[in-house]
């Protein structure tokens, strides 16, 4: 966890296949969600939910736009061939759209979080800790090779559901990657807790308001440069991965890969045109 509202408005950018659907229930499942980590009852709760409602007002009329050109001009880019600054184009993009996110989310609930009782902190240091315990379970789990195919297993499962079957050929260059690029779910475990004790040292200050959007969306302030430095190597053979791969898909795998982008960005479009509604 990027730590609490960082988290989730993450797992809504990474959506699922009916945009529409996972979009109009994406207030329930932050709610949800945000209660694995804030016991709130009465007017708290009702406060959430409307700090809830004016994060996905702000996502909708002002994110969404946004993603649904981002969407058409990764169409574009890969209909007509993919080139290394095309990736760092995406790269740059998504990065920067979470962040803003990532900081419109916490602000708006920061002045909730400020009020937290101590009671109502140790819930949520209990929430961590056991997200931490997930996390160990999913990614920690296993000998060096065990994880190098699971992540090979998990970026080809990725990778159809954009362009469909892959061939022999493809899933032999993914598995290179996976064997190639560093394994870093230790450095990323610890990275994780740094930033939950920066959180969490925020919130019992009660300076949420002051300082904790600032801190949430500038999630690598701080990083262990070796955690840095292995990130680097990951995306540099992961943009090698992508241009590969790009250069053996098929007419109907790149036609499938634009289409889905175009029908993202469709999909964006008419979720943000229905701002305001009921």
């Amino acid at each position: 966890m990027r730590t609490i509202l960082g988290v989730l408005v993450l797992s809504l950018l990474t959506g699922c296949s009916a945009v529409r659907l996972a979009y109009d229930n994406a207030d329930l499942y932050l709610r949800w969600k945000i209660g694995s980590y804030l016991d709130v009852h009465g007017g708290e709760s009702d406060e959430l939910d409307e700090r809830i409602d004016e994060f996905m007002d702000w996502h909708r009329t002002q994110a969404l736009p946004r993603y649904a050109r981002l969407a058409d001009d990764a169409a574009r880019r890969i209909a007509r061939g993919l080139t290394r600054l095309d990736l760092v184009w995406a790269y740059d993009a998504v990065m920067a759209q979470a962040r803003e996110s990532l900081y419109a989310g916490t602000e708006r609930l920061a002045p909730l979080l400020d009020r937290l009782t101590p009671e109502q902190l140790r819930y949520m240091e209990r929430g961590i800790a056991e997200d931490n315990r997930k996390f160990a379970r999913e990614s920690l789990r296993g000998n060096e090779r065990e994880r190098r195919e699971r992540r090979a297993a998990r970026i080809a499962e990725r990778v159809e559901d954009w362009v469909g079957k892959l061939s022999k050929t493809q899933v032999d260059r993914i598995r290179q990657f996976s064997d190639r690029a560093p394994l870093a779910a230790e450095m990323r475990e610890r990275d994780r807790r740094r930033l939950q004790a920066d959180a969490m040292a925020i919130l019992h200050a009660r300076q949420a308001g002051e300082r904790l959007a600032e801190r949430i969306s500038q999630w690598q302030v701080g990083r262990d440069p070796a955690f840095t430095a292995a990130n680097e190597i990951v995306v540099k053979e992961f943009f090698a991965l992508v241009l590969d791969l790009e250069r053996t898909l098929t007419p109907d795998q790149r036609a499938r890969a634009t289409g889905q982008l175009r029908r993202y960005a469709h999909d964006m479009r008419v979720l943000a045109s229905r701002a305001g509604s009921p």
